[in-house]
């Protein structure tokens, strides 16, 4: 439910000097209400505890800027917000970077004559993207449009390179099974090959 004012000073005093158990105290006194606001604004579950995270290792990373006499629980929901903000930001950006490489990869099959690929095809990528597990999709999105390279999503994700290079793997084989299994064979001839440049 929150701390009094006497004893939230205290700990933030004692934070600002460095105290792991004032951080670990304040932490248990506000991440319930953090969660359940947080969650509100996102709907999911694993996004919410990622933020979560971030908002408490910024309040580590920046305990000598505190100021005791201030409401932390005041500070606490300005960092949440720019949080929550940057996590739909990075969304949309995700969605405009896809939006770039399916126009660059329709203007890269071309013809002079006639445009190589259509609206359908692009769908069928997308469809196809579609077909991944939750975390496997995220994992691809993150190699293939952020541009990332294995080793920084391994770190982001905090899973091995081992665990993203067999997403990737196995991500392709989906990707390419589902083109290949498609009736309009001209279209998987095309298709394939943009995700096998991505």
């Amino acid at each position: 439910m929150g701390a009094d004012i006497n004893e939230e000073e205290g700990l933030l005093k004692l934070l600002k000097s460095g105290s792991e158990a004032a951080f670990t105290r304040l932490y248990q006194l506000y991440v319930r209400q953090l969660y359940a606001k947080t969650l509100k604004m996102v709907h999911d579950k694993d996004i919410t505890q990622e933020i979560i995270q971030d908002i408490f290792l910024k309040i580590w990373e920046r305990r000598s800027q505190i100021d005791p006499e201030k409401s932390f629980k005041a500070y606490l929901y300005t960092i949440g917000a720019n949080l929550v903000y940057d996590h739909f930001r990075k969304l949309a950006k995700d969605a405009a970077m896809q939006n770039n490489l399916l126009s660059a990869a329709e203007q890269d099959y071309t013809c002079q004559e006639d445009k190589v690929i259509s609206q359908e095809q692009l769908a069928l990528i997308q469809d196809a993207i579609e077909q991944l597990s939750p975390q496997r999709k995220r994992v691809y999105m993150m190699c293939k449009l952020d541009g990332k390279t294995y080793a920084e999503v391994s770190r982001e994700l905090n899973i091995s390179l081992s665990t993203i290079q067999d997403h990737m793997v196995k991500a392709n084989i989906v990707l390419k099974n589902y083109l290949k299994n498609h009736p309009d064979m001209a279209i998987y001839a095309v298709t394939l090959s943009i995700i096998a440049s991505l």
